[in-house]
């Protein structure tokens, strides 16, 4: 028997499922983080491996559950097709460089995309829509617009962000964290000018923060965060009473932060917290109104070719932090604010198993 294969290559897991040609769901696995971008070529390809080989030992497939079925012999092919939504791939050089390795793995040449393209599967399960946008917003964070393309594929319409921690990610969980810190940060700047019995700094989102540093003063943040990173294999027993952030790479050190900026905002209701959900909203939200374009056309104005309508268009979510209803509420308001209703609206929690059974569907189709 011939599977389908789709893998979910995210920043802080990967997501590999398995489908018959009947769009069963046989075999599933997570493995570790894979963006190709942080990782690079070599250690990409083990967690790919490691995962394939887990989702396929789970069932039972590949001669009774062999430890290591891939890459499978030339005359018995385990896959009819296989799909890559990988995170860090963002150019046609960096699918170049994947497509000859995991062929050579899975003995059949796979689809590779950026992760979203997984979002927008559900585009072909509507008739009412045109286009979809694929909004992920978890470890990192991206937004992408596409259309039905020819046969079973998505056509790429415009995209935007997607530049990694250090030079955007907005709406993900990096760029909440280091907003939770600047904003406390300004808080405490300000009330530098006030004598200390007239400074009013109180908040639940600042005193979980300095909690998790085991800190008071809200300036040494600013240690914690510019410490260099860990030095990859230098023992961890060199210094046993160094913090624990110190052996955090900095990028984990805030994107970790965005658990906490969530509870002191949607338990605690916290003014700080909501104020830095907020200001990422609205950057999120800046750039998913670049491909999008008004309801209404302007009289004399012309309006790039690509952007496409809110009210033709399914909107799917992917990643840890849009999972939480109340930070998707605070999106879509200020799309609706923007005057951007969607069509259609729904959260992609387990991207690789629509993929695989979009991959049967294609299948069946042909």
């Amino acid at each position: 028997m011939s599977y389908y294969l789709c893998v979910d290559c995210g920043g802080s897991k990967t997501a590999a499922a398995i489908a018959d040609s009947a769009g069963n769901i046989l075999g599933r696995a997570q493995g570790g983080p894979s963006n190709f971008a942080y990782l690079g070529l070599p250690n990409f390809m083990q967690v790919v491996t490691d995962t394939v080989n887990a989702a396929l030992n789970s069932f039972g497939s590949a001669s009774n559950s062999s430890q290591s079925p891939l890459p499978p012999p030339p005359n018995a092919p385990l896959f009819a097709s296989a799909w890559f939504g990988v995170s860090g791939v963002d150019s046609n050089a960096a699918i170049a460089r994947l497509i000859p390795p995991l062929t050579a793995l899975l003995g059949v040449e796979p689809v590779v995309a950026n992760d979203t393209h997984l979002l927008a599967a559900p585009l072909r399960m509507h008739e009412d829509v045109s286009a979809a946008i694929g909004c992920v917003s978890g470890t990192g964070g991206i937004v992408v617009s596409f259309k039905q393309g020819q046969g079973a594929g998505l056509e790429e319409l415009g995209r935007v962000g997607g530049w990694g921690w250090i030079l955007g990610d907005e709406g993900g969980g990096f760029h909440v964290g280091r907003e939770a810190v600047r904003q406390i940060l300004w808080d405490a700047d300000r009330a530098s000018v006030y004598p200390p019995e007239q400074r009013k700094t109180v908040s639940t989102l600042k005193t979980r923060v300095l909690e998790r540093f085991g800190i008071e003063d809200p300036f040494e943040l600013l240690t914690i965060v510019h410490w260099p990173d860990p030095v990859p294999g230098a023992s961890s027993e060199a210094d046993p009473d160094a913090p624990a952030y110190t052996r955090m790479v900095r990028e984990k050190r805030l994107s970790s932060l965005a658990p906490i900026v969530f509870a002191a905002a949607f338990e605690d209701k916290d003014s700080l917290a909501l104020r830095v959900l907020a200001h990422t909203t609205r950057e999120l939200v800046d750039q998913m109104c670049v491909l999008l374009r008004p309801e209404q056309d302007e009289p004399g104005k012309t309006y790039p070719a690509r952007t496409v309508k809110a009210s033709e268009t399914i909107l799917c979510f992917g990643g840890s932090l849009v999972g939480v209803e109340a930070y998707r509420k605070l999106i879509l308001d200020e799309l609706e604010r923007r005057g951007h209703v969607m069509k259609r609206v729904t959260f992609i929690d387990e991207a690789a198993v629509v993929g695989a059974k979009a991959l049967a569907a294609a299948g069946r189709a042909r």
